[in-house]
């Protein structure tokens, strides 16, 4: 392999057997951290989730920027497009390892790895993902020579490469095949730019690449060059598995001299062979798409004109509601699966044999089109597997529907709080339900392109999937904040009594720390398989479930909270680290909650010391001191309708007398 910092100045050359290069990587030699700091544990965080967050992506790309000051850290991943998730899990996966490990203590290292598909992780503590970066580089050349015809053969090159940069740039990804240069021959192109710089720094850095291997090795058959934000490969086969449905382009043609004794360019020619096989594919892909969109509709300008500047309408799909309609026969009873804050939900069947889940808003909920529009604009963004996946909505006929991914197993409160179901629900289940949701959780603050308050965490709401693992469900109550925003405060109070915090009950503050506090209720009952309401209603000197642990923990008796369906199955200081960060994260100062990535740390390294917690938040004692906010009910409306607190299950809401 060679690494070259300068232009290429030295002929480099290495013999490798198939050209089958594996990995590059490139740990940085000018900016240091020390072992053990904040970078390196914001490191080590973003590292070991980074193969989930980019295998779950549909774009097999993702970013994520995490911590503050020195210990800011931005990192990325991406595989080629269309790779099969766990293949592209598994790549990002070496090459996080691979950086771990042969990177101690650089700021800034990356890998581009070929072993089982093309994949790329870079971290740094500057931002980098729409900066162009053209140095370092690392070349790998074969030191075959074209034998047949060598000035075929680098003109076929000259076009080829020509062609696939213009194109390249705009996609960021492309893989291409000549056609037979000589008795048997090929060129096979892979080109990807990391999607955050834009085309023309796409465009410039496989340029540079282009005349690099120009400069070096021009006639070799195969070469690779990495950079910093792109990547250029070329052999005489198909590699990755990146060409098998691309066509073959037409051999260009070595063309006669003309009249003057010149020759026309044959990369002129095969370049407009190559635009004329593309206008044709595209045209086909174009009538494709028509037809598709056919069947369902663009959400208008007018419809989201209110739903925010940052909804994208051309990549959301609008359903109609004759396909709904018929996907739930007629929202039938029969499909009815529960009925949440603002609608009832539907089991449905399209076509095309998905199962979906329908959210049906109430027609006279005023509350529910604002909640359906905020929901549309937040959850179309999200991609997690801990977060329900949405597939699309309709607006027709004053309906307001939101169709997401069927969950077969309902609800978290489903099993947990049922005498019977809840022995399907072992300690390991219950684990696995809690690491699930601090990773979405941790998705929802810090690693999605958004910082997402949710703002109802509760057991209603953590949908369970095949295999039990849980699934964050229900936006329409969630708040976007901006990049430089901490918290926000608000004179309509939303959510469910039992699971809010106090700042936000009594002052309407809220923050990334009101989603914490609302997690740390959830832990407790997960681990008791009691709702937190039900101590109340059972003894009133126990106030409620945070409580009750709260003195359960000063009498040194923590485990007498343990769900006897369990007691057979628990791990002790799994359930007991649990409770400890349960209390952590109902502690009354917003400050002294942890952060989810810091509740990550905790609950997957066994060896952190946890801090001591403090008092929790009694907010039930303040209730006579809370100040004139409005709950659940729209701005503008008459304060002479009367207020139902939800003291149970159900979200606060507004009732209107007859």
């Amino acid at each position: 392999m060679c690494v070259n910092n300068n232009l290429f100045t030295i002929l480099c050359f290495i013999l490798a057997i198939s050209f089958g290069f594996v990995s590059a990587q490139r740990c940085g030699d000018s900016m240091f951290f020390r072992p053990n700091s904040t970078y390196d544990t914001n490191r080590r965080l973003v590292l070991s989730t980074l193969a989930s967050n980019v295998s779950s992506q549909n774009s097999r790309y993702y970013n994520v920027s995490v911590g503050e000051g020195a210990g800011m850290i931005y990192a990325l991943g991406l595989c080629i497009p269309g790779t099969d998730p766990e293949v592209c899990s598994d790549c990002i996966q070496l090459a996080s390892e691979g950086l771990l490990q042969n990177c101690p203590n650089q700021t800034d290292s990356w890998d581009w790895r070929t072993d089982m598909t093309l994949c790329f992780v870079r971290y740094s503590n500057s931002s980098f993902f729409n900066k162009i970066d053209l140095e370092p580089t690392q070349a790998d050349y074969n030191t075959t020579r074209f034998e047949e015809n060598l000035t075929l053969y680098n003109r076929t090159w000259d076009a080829i490469m020509k062609a696939m940069i213009a194109r390249g740039s705009q996609s960021r990804y492309l893989a291409e095949v000549s056609g037979k240069i000589g008795n048997d021959s090929n060129i096979y192109v892979l080109m990807q730019c990391i999607p955050g710089i834009s085309s023309g720094d796409c465009e410039a850095c496989l340029g540079e690449s282009v005349r690099e291997y120009q400069t070096c090795c021009y006639g070799f058959v195969g070469g690779v060059i990495r950079k910093p934000v792109c990547f250029l490969r070329w052999d005489g086969y198909a590699y990755l598995g990146a060409f098998g449905d691309t066509p073959s382009l037409p051999t260009p043609l070595l063309p006669p001299p003309d009249p003057d004794g010149k020759r026309f360019s044959t990369g002129a020619i095969v370049a407009i062979v190559v635009s004329a096989v593309l206008f044709v594919v595209l045209l086909a892909l174009g009538l494709v798409i028509w037809k598709r969109r056919q069947s369902y509709k663009t959400l208008t300008h007018q419809n989201v004109s209110t739903a925010g500047s940052d909804m994208t309408s051309p990549q959301s799909l609008q359903f109609d509601f004759a396909t709904i309609e018929a996907a739930t026969d007629k929202f039938s009873w029969n499909n009815k699966l529960g009925q949440g804050g603002f609608g009832e939900v539907y089991k449905g069947v399209l076509p095309n044999e998905t199962e979906i889940a329908v959210k049906r808003l109430s027609r006279n909920s005023g509350q529910g089109t604002q909640e359906f529009k905020n929901e549309v604009m937040i959850v179309a963004k999200l991609q997690h597997k801990n977060l329900v996946r949405l597939l699309g909505f309709c607006l027709e006929r004053d309906e307001q529907i939101l169709v997401y991914e069927f969950v077969p197993n309902k609800s978290l409160d489903y099993f947990l709080f049922d005498p019977t179901k809840k022995s399907q629900l072992n300690w390991k289940i219950r684990y696995n339900i809690i690491g699930g949701i601090t990773r979405g959780l941790l998705y929802l603050h810090q690693d999605s392109r958004l910082t997402i308050i949710h703002r109802d965490i509760k057991s209603s709401n953590i949908l369970l999937d095949a295999e039990m693992n849980p699934k964050i469900a229900d936006f329409g109550m969630a708040r976007n904040f901006r990049v430089d925003q901490t918290e926000d405060k608000t004179r309509r109070v939303v959510g469910t009594f039992g699971y809010m915090p106090p700042e936000y009950m009594t002052h309407g503050q809220f923050s990334t720390k009101s989603d914490v506090y609302s997690f740390g209720v959830l832990i407790l009952e997960i681990v008791c398989g009691k709702k937190n309401s039900s101590f109340s209603q059972m003894d009133e000197s126990e106030g409620n479930l945070v409580t009750h642990v709260w003195r359960l923990w000063n009498n040194d008796s923590p485990l007498e909270l343990i769900d006897p369906t369990i007691r057979e199955s628990y791990e002790k200081d799994e359930v007991i680290r649990c409770i400890h960060i349960g209390l952590l994260c109902v502690q009354e100062t917003p400050t002294d909650r942890p952060a989810m990535s810091t509740i990550f740390q905790m609950l997957t390294n066994s060896f952190i010391i946890l801090p001591v917690p403090r008092p929790p938040g009694f907010f039930l004692r303040n209730i006579s001191n809370i100040e004139p906010l409005t709950y659940g009910s729209e701005p503008g409306q008459s304060s002479g309708k009367s207020i139902l607190f939800s003291i149970d299950n159900d979200s606060i809401t507004r009732v209107t007398p007859r």
